[in-house]
């Protein structure tokens, strides 16, 4: 059995994991998970697992979370408040730390869980993104972090057909989004009520608008990157509206080994929990009888320049891809807020990466890295104030 810890536990990963966990009872136990507000969710959740410990990064909660875990019915449990209690619960030990909290505020429990030898289940790519070397020198061992997003899980399930050696290239699918198919033009008016609807999954504000811009593809381009090694110019990324196949990896004889299935997150988040075994029937497979068109397309840099801006970003390393990030943040904000129009958002970061090049920052230390961070958020909501319509 594997003690695991969830982070993020009430969002969309969270939630589909302790699903997992539920219907394979004996595998797993639950030591402890934490949550940013929602200490009603997290309270019915740490007493139908018999947790332990839980956290919450509010600290002005921990009252209210006492009181809901009490209402829950929980027994005695451990509380943990404030901006720290996940980076503590992370660096706790569990055999399995599945990092589930979206933002840059998700690299101190990843370097944490690395650093106490934990197995990483990775659904936070901004903290590899962000962290880059810095993440990758606390690994201690092959395989400490599993990928948790659908794309890099598929990478890594289609790469065990192969040796490092024999990868010509890896191909990252995309479903181009709510706005497939339009041009830049067209992208200028769009509404964020009319970012938030993604095709096939229903996600949080931030990753949902970043699916709309792309942004999240070109995260992820940086994020296939340092997983496994390969540059960046033997990354592609394609357009697949189904997200049928999650991603490919093309070998050197020429042969394309894909990991295919439906547009959910379950096998991902169950492999980062079991891997590298699989567990009985976590989600239901696709029906080969049932007839079926599944379409590809190049992607639009244009229309779409997030990925060219992601790949610029990646090449010079360092803390740009810090850089991108927050300022992303910032601008999905201001978008939301009324501020900006939905092509102001990759055009401000573009803007505020420019403005990084003279002041590059320190990428060997996590204060370092935050501090290109808060630099890029501050950069970009003064630009996003002087665009404010």
């Amino acid at each position: 059995m594997r003690s695991v810890s969830i982070l993020g536990s009430t969002g969309s990963i969270g939630t589909q994991a302790i699903d997992v966990v539920r219907r394979h009872p004996g595998r797993f136990r639950v030591e402890s998970l934490s949550a940013g507000r929602d200490v009603a969710a997290l309270a019915r959740q740490a007493a139908e697992l018999g947790v332990p410990t839980v956290a919450v990064a509010d600290d002005a909660r921990a009252g209210d979370l006492r009181e809901a875990l009490a209402a829950a019915g929980a027994g005695p449990v451990e509380i943990l408040a404030g901006p720290g209690a996940a980076t503590e619960l992370a660096g706790r030990g569990s055999d399995v730390v599945l990092n589930g909290i979206t933002g840059s505020v998700g690299l101190r429990p990843t370097l944490a869980a690395l650093a106490a030898g934990s197995t990483l289940a990775l659904a936070n790519k901004e903290s590899l993104v962000i962290g880059g070397a810095l993440v990758k020198d606390a690994v201690r061992r092959p395989d400490q972090i599993v990928p948790v997003d659908s794309e890099h899980s598929a990478i890594a399930q289609s790469l065990r057909s192969g040796t490092t050696a024999e990868v010509r290239k890896l191909v990252v699918t995309a479903s181009g989004g709510p706005f497939r198919g339009r041009t830049r033009a067209e992208l200028r008016d769009v509404t964020p009520a009319q970012a938030l609807r993604h095709p096939n999954f229903s996600m949080g504000r931030v990753i949902t608008t970043n699916s709309a811009t792309l942004v999240n593809k070109g995260l992820e381009v940086i994020e296939a990157h340092l997983l496994f090694d390969v540059p960046f110019a033997a990354i592609d990324v394609v357009v697949h509206p189904q997200q049928m196949i999650h991603s490919m990896v093309e070998f050197t004889d020429g042969s394309t080994i894909a990991q295919a299935g439906p547009p959910r997150m379950l096998v991902p988040i169950a492999l980062g929990l079991s891997w590298p075994d699989r567990l009985d029937d976590v989600d239901v497979a696709i029906d080969w009888t049932q007839a079926a068109t599944w379409e590809f397309a190049p992607l639009d840099d244009d229309a779409f320049p997030a990925v060219r801006l992601a790949r610029q970003v990646g090449e010079a390393a360092g803390t740009f891809p810090a850089v991108y990030n927050a300022a992303n943040e910032v601008c999905v904000d201001a978008f939301h807020d009324g501020a900006i129009g939905f092509t102001d958002i990759v055009d401000t970061v573009a803007a505020v990466v420019d403005a990084h090049a003279a002041a590059r920052g320190d990428a060997g230390s996590i204060e370092g890295v935050l501090a290109a961070d808060a630099w890029a958020r501050a950069h970009a909501r003064g630009l996003t104030r002087a665009l404010a319509r």
